[in-house]
């Protein structure tokens, strides 16, 4: 498949400390490009609309071509490589040592760019005991927080889009060592971040899989 160049393939997504936490998250709203992007995907039917598999013309295959590799660069991991370190749920607290709910997933990070997963809005910025300096982006009815940054490269009100750094890994804030932590929320309620990241890699695959049927 010539379409996708080797420098936009999925990275290495490493999911092996989530353990039984599959069922956890479908208790949530699913997620689709509607709810993220506010926005319907519509490209699809009206590029092949009229035209068979044999009929395709070389303008309307092209069209498909920028349609899928589009879409596939729409969405990006929030970093190059992804280990889940501490996931979503009931942990030990690492300072109290007692049973508590964490809000959120942890990623194994050493000074990386933390990338903003799909376009959105920078809605907040700032620094506080608990978070450390933090960024959060506004994706349609999600909210993401990049948690625990040595630095912040974005500004609040700004546009980001997908493969956009808003900051830099660090262990600001409540940390025992430096790592990213991301928090998300749906309409409000916490959610588990894996559901982003499963809707990151159901994207990319159909989109490989369309371009490699051209």
């Amino acid at each position: 498949m010539t379409a996708v160049s080797c420098s936009v393939l999925p990275v290495n997504a490493q999911f092996n400390t989530v353990v039984a936490a599959a069922c956890r998250y479908r208790l949530t709203a699913p997620v689709s490009d509607s709810e993220i992007t506010g926005t319907e995907t519509k490209e699809a039917a009206s590029i092949t609309e009229g035209t068979s598999e044999n009929g395709r013309t070389a303008d309307t295959a092209e069209a498909e071509k920028k349609m899928w590799t589009t879409r596939y660069l729409s969405v990006c991991y929030p970093l190059k490589q992804i280990k889940i370190t501490s996931p979503y749920g009931y942990r030990t607290d690492p300072f109290t040592g007692k049973r508590r709910f964490h809000n959120g997933i942890d990623l194994r990070a050493r000074g990386e760019q933390a990338l903003a997963m799909m376009e959105g809005m920078v809605i907040k910025v700032g620094q506080d005991r608990t978070s450390g300096k933090y960024v959060v982006l506004q994706h349609g009815n999600y909210t993401v927080s990049y948690c625990h940054l040595s630095k912040i490269l974005v500004e609040r009100n700004t546009l980001v889009r997908p493969r956009d750094a808003v900051g830099i890994t660090g262990s600001t804030g409540r940390s025992t060592g430096e790592h990213l932590h991301i928090t998300c929320k749906f309409n409000g309620k916490s959610v588990n971040p894996t559901l982003l990241f499963d809707f990151i890699k159901a994207t990319q695959q159909e989109c490989v899989s369309a371009l490699a049927r051209l």
